[in-house]
């Protein structure tokens, strides 16, 4: 199996973070990173998702001359997903999308922690389309910019972890969803200190890719 995970920004370490998680976490398959240089350095609310959007779609005549069997949208707002999906050749996946519906079947109440505020309506927007308004309780923005979190860092563990526990805590969450890609380098050292499970995007999208790659191949005839 082929997974090409595309990074909406032109941030190459975010890129290669995602790539190594979710090499971890399939190591059968081959996966490929390709980063939107001609995107803004992270995604950070609307404007740039909509300005990341034209970079992804140029990717797309090499990812079918590739023949990946599953494109990943390595942005946890789902950049740019219902357009890349229509016009890929390939199923298409938003590790935002990815989470939220792995952290549904999983618990039956979830919060997310994301990064900065104006982020917040975009994946309260995205929630409720695909279905799960009622059973996230709330969307929490951490205050960390994107960069920062991909840094890491005492003070950045510090931060999520605070907010992860205030989730359970006040929310009711049962599990937490890791609300930003620069989050899934961190899932196992924030595990250890939740008390809930937590479910990051890159991980959930690697897993439902080979799932759906899976699919297809029930498909084809023969």
């Amino acid at each position: 199996m082929r997974l090409l995970l595309v990074n909406p920004n032109s941030t190459a370490a975010m890129t290669d973070s995602a790539v190594a998680v979710a090499r971890r976490v399939l190591p059968e398959a081959e996966v490929l990173g390709w980063t939107n240089h001609d995107g803004p350095p992270a995604i950070q609310g609307p404007a740039d998702g909509a300005a990341a959007v034209a970079g992804l779609r140029a990717m797309l005549p090499r990812a079918r001359a590739e023949a990946v069997d599953a494109l990943v949208i390595a942005c946890f707002d789902d950049t740019g997903l219902q357009e890349i999906r229509a016009a890929a050749h390939c199923p298409v996946i938003g590790i935002g999308q990815a989470a939220v519906h792995l952290a549904a079947l999983l618990v039956g109440r979830f919060s997310v922690v994301t990064t900065l505020p104006v982020s917040v309506p975009v994946l309260e927007g995205n929630i409720a389309g695909y279905g799960f308004g009622t059973q996230c309780a709330r969307v929490r923005p951490s205050g960390l910019p994107v960069l920062e979190v991909e840094a890491g860092g005492p003070a950045v563990m510090a931060r999520l972890a605070e907010e992860i526990e205030a989730a359970a805590r006040e929310d009711g969450a049962q599990a937490v969803v890791l609300g930003c890609a620069g989050m899934a380098p961190l899932r196992a050292a924030l595990q250890a200190r939740s008390p809930v499970p937590l479910v990051d995007g890159v991980e959930a999208a690697a897993l439902l890719g080979r799932a759906l790659a899976g699919w297809r191949d029930l498909e084809r005839p023969g």
